[in-house]
């Protein structure tokens, strides 16, 4: 079984970002587990805190699902030409102590998607991405971009994605980042 974690950059309770991973875990093969997590819980970063108390729980199963990952998919808004700051908040708090980068970080398969109501997409906010995962030494996987655009458009009312042409490109896109997050790094 190949297990992904899906990440969701949006706090909002019908997110479209959250609802691209709930239509990924639907159409993901059999072969394929996808959990999804939200970012609710993990504290803005404050290095005192972090001395203080140590690091917060919901940052610490938030590791343990990515560790327990053979990769994780980052969906992620487009705010104002960028991602959104919780997603980078938590990417902070994940990457505490420096010690753990390895385990939760360094080699894992890592991709991006993103759902926005604009016509653009979330180009921005992905491309953001590669610099910081870069950083974190993931294995990044740009076989496919999947930026759906008019997200308002390709959902129905209970967040289903209703838009074929959009459920097809999200169907081979989970594919293709299953077989990459399975194969050894050379």
């Amino acid at each position: 079984m190949i297990k992904l974690l899906g990440i969701s950059g949006s706090l909002r309770k019908q997110s479209f970002n959250t609802a691209l991973l709930n239509a990924a875990k639907t159409l993901a093969p059999a072969d394929v587990q996808i959990e999804i997590a939200t970012l609710h819980g993990i504290p803005l970063y404050d290095g005192d805190m972090e001395e203080a108390s140590g690091i917060p729980e919901a940052v610490t199963t938030l590791k343990q699902k990515m560790i327990a990952s053979d990769g994780v998919i980052i969906a992620t808004p487009e705010y104002n030409g960028g991602f959104p700051g919780v997603l980078k908040n938590a990417t902070d708090w994940l990457s505490r102590p420096p010690a753990d980068i390895a385990q939760v970080f360094n080699g894992r398969a890592f991709t991006v998607i993103g759902a926005t109501p604009s016509g653009f997409g979330t180009i921005l906010a992905q491309d953001a991405w590669l610099r910081i995962l870069r950083q974190l030494g993931t294995r990044y996987w740009a076989g496919g971009r999947l930026l759906l655009s008019r997200a308002h458009e390709a959902f129905d009312d209970q967040g289903r994605l209703v838009d074929q042409r959009s459920r097809e490109e999200l169907e081979k896109f989970i594919q293709g980042f299953a077989q990459f997050a399975t194969k050894t790094p050379s």
